[in-house]
């Protein structure tokens, strides 16, 4: 995983100037609520089975009702890549909250920092455009994991790319961000994610699912044969360290519960059908 460098002008959290003037700084909290027992029982057992873990052309299986055999876990492949599982309890949320957050924080940093004040920097649309929309677009983010800063170009894609049923998700009341996932300033793709957001009792759930490295790895626009003996090279010199791996379950158990706790109030106020406030202003 190639690492970014601090740019002076970027900076972690609000400023007090931020804290001030930002219509969304009531909804900034840099106090992370601890690890639910279910990461920490994950991180304890260790890297488990690659069988357990399905690759990522069976990702569509996520629609089928029930879990994985590992819904909060990771694996190492026999190439080398890493398969990462996260499961995110979420009461009152809805995933159409979620569909919405995926396009409305891409646009401005002091939006994407709500989800994880303690690590994520900036973010911007690759078009620069700052409608509601992801789908076919590309979210550029600089982010902390562990301590290490990155500069990440996430390429969202439809769900029906990766298999899934966009009529059924749709009838069920699911949402599926699906997403592949490179580096910022080298042409070269490292690997897949997948959020599936599915209703419960009192909620909401999502199943997120990382798969990184080994035969995920392409230069961009070479998904053939050179294209994966080029990308498999280039991942067997700088390989996914064991700690990189904990580091992003945590990371992603992190940030998902955290915005989870507020985001349902977060969308009534700036979600569709908020309105126009002394406060905050014009909620787009």
């Amino acid at each position: 995983m190639s690492r970014a460098h601090a740019h002076p002008a970027l900076h972690l959290g609000f400023t007090a100037n931020e804290l001030a003037s930002s219509p969304y700084a009531r909804f900034y909290n840099p106090d992370l609520a601890p690890l639910p027992e279910h990461v920490k029982e994950a991180l304890q057992i260790g890297g488990q089975a690659c069988e357990l873990f399905p690759p990522v052309d069976k990702v569509g299986g996520l629609q089928t009702p029930g879990y994985w055999p590992v819904e909060t876990g990771y694996t190492v492949a026999p190439d080398g890549a890493v398969r990462i599982s996260v499961l995110t309890p979420m009461p009152r949320v809805t995933p159409a909250m979620w569909d919405w957050w995926f396009a409305w924080h891409g646009c401005a940093s002091e939006r994407y920092k709500l989800w994880h004040p303690r690590a994520h920097v900036a973010v911007g649309w690759a078009d620069g455009r700052a409608d509601l929309a992801y789908v076919g677009r590309t979210s550029m983010v600089t982010e902390y994991v562990g301590s290490s800063l990155f500069e990440v170009a996430i390429r969202f894609v439809p769900p029906a790319s990766l298999g899934f049923d966009e009529q059924r998700l749709a009838a069920d009341g699911e949402v599926v961000i699906c997403a592949r996932v490179g580096l910022a300033k080298v042409p070269i793709l490292t690997g897949w994610l997948v959020h599936h957001i599915r209703p419960v009792p009192g909620g909401a759930e999502m199943r997120s699912r990382f798969w990184l490295g080994g035969d995920n790895v392409r230069p961009v626009g070479m998904p053939g044969v050179l294209g994966g003996f080029i990308g498999r090279t280039a991942y067997r010199l700088q390989p996914i360290k064991a700690e990189q791996v904990r580091e992003l379950m945590v990371h992603d158990a992190q940030e998902m519960n955290h915005l989870a706790g507020f985001l349902p109030d977060l969308y009534a106020a700036f979600g569709p059908g908020a309105v126009a406030s002394a406060e905050g202003g014009l909620r787009v």
